[in-house]
């Protein structure tokens, strides 16, 4: 990087201890037994806490310096306003302050200072918000009527989402996660000299592409989005889908959220895409004119995800998940897909 990073920078959670986690809960009303179980995620830490005499809950503690408490805010906020809407998805919970709630007792810890409205809470130096749990398996995406199912969720969110725009959370364009990607790869130092040619040829390549797409859609409609709509993030149950962590909520156009959920890529995909669109356009119009955009933004994604662990290549967390990364062989077959996406832009018209 430009600048020299902090100790606090380079491993933002060292000072996040089991006893942390429960002082924090504690301090706004949540009585841990001492059982906490780490749950997956690298941007943030997520974990399941069992309390005592009440359901366990959900904490998140949210990176530090990634999001403002504003933005922070607009995720809650899109997230209490699709549950009055009884569209399920998991809202975070309204925090108090003053005696543990589950025990009706004092508590030796002062109250947490309360940021946001209410669903956000300061603890230690650390930002956190507390969700209930809700549990759910991987949706099988090939059994008849899930694709058209989920179709219909997304159309609910969207059409939440819709209603107003996000103020302070970023857009999807090809600058926010193009060329401001770029720019993150290129100061990390972790592009070795032998490849970085190649490599910034072809982003520069797929740049043109993914900037022409966006002018000739730039009359599409801009929502507020989940904004990481894939697999990982829909749970489901006996009564039908509910989507978790929206974390990367950002304004853009409504196929982001569908894209993601295809199997393949271009005519591989085609199938399951009009599953999804016959779900969704019996909740919400589409506009079919976006199905363009969907091989720029999966190529947007390609160039974030190098950037995202570049940016956090100095969290501990990063190198042990992700070893390969930085090395010739990665940046060799980084650059490899961002050909087959060259490639793949002269095919998606014909793909749905």
């Amino acid at each position: 990087m430009a600048e020299a990073m902090s100790a606090s920078a380079r491993t933002p959670y060292a000072g996040l201890t089991p006893q942390t986690v429960l002082d924090a809960l504690e301090s706004v009303g949540f009585v841990g037994d001492g059982r906490l179980i780490a749950l997956n995620s690298y941007e943030n830490r997520v974990y399941l806490v069992y309390l005592e005499d009440a359901d366990p809950v959900v904490v998140k503690f949210y990176r530090p310096n990634r999001w403002s408490d504003e933005q922070i805010a607009e995720e809650h906020a899109l997230l209490e306003e699709l549950h009055e809407d009884e569209v399920p998805a998991v809202a975070p919970l309204r925090l108090d302050r003053g005696p543990a709630r589950t025990r009706g007792i004092g508590t030796e810890h002062p109250p947490a200072d309360l940021l946001a409205h209410g669903t956000l809470a300061h603890w230690a130096g650390f930002r956190f918000a507390v969700f209930p749990r809700r549990g759910g398996r991987a949706p099988e995406l090939d059994q008849p009527g899930v694709l058209e199912w989920i179709g219909r969720f997304i159309a609910r969110i969207h059409r939440v989402g819709a209603r107003a725009p996000f103020r302070h959370r970023p857009s999807i364009t090809p600058e926010t996660l193009g060329d401001a990607a770029r720019r993150t790869v290129v100061e990390s130092g972790l592009l070795p000299d032998e490849c970085a040619g190649a490599w910034l040829a072809a982003v520069d390549a797929v740049l043109v592409r993914v900037r022409s797409a966006f002018e000739t859609l730039h009359d599409c409609p801009v929502i507020r989005l989940h904004g990481d709509c894939h697999p990982g993030n829909v749970l489901w149950t006996t009564a039908g889908p509910h989507f978790v962590d929206f974390d990367d909520a950002r304004s853009g156009p409504a196929v982001q959220d569908l894209w993601m959920l295809t199997s393949g890529q271009g005519r591989s995909a085609a199938g399951d895409l009009a599953r999804l669109l016959e779900g969704y356009e019996a909740v919400r119009a589409f506009d079919r004119r976006e199905l363009a955009l969907i091989e720029p933004l999966r190529s947007l994604r390609l160039i974030h995800y190098s950037a995202w662990l570049a940016s956090r290549w100095d969290d501990p967390a990063f190198p042990a998940a992700f070893p390969n990364f930085g090395s010739a062989q990665y940046w060799q077959a980084r650059t490899g897909e961002l050909h087959e996406q060259l490639a793949a832009f002269d095919d998606s018209a014909d793909d749905v």
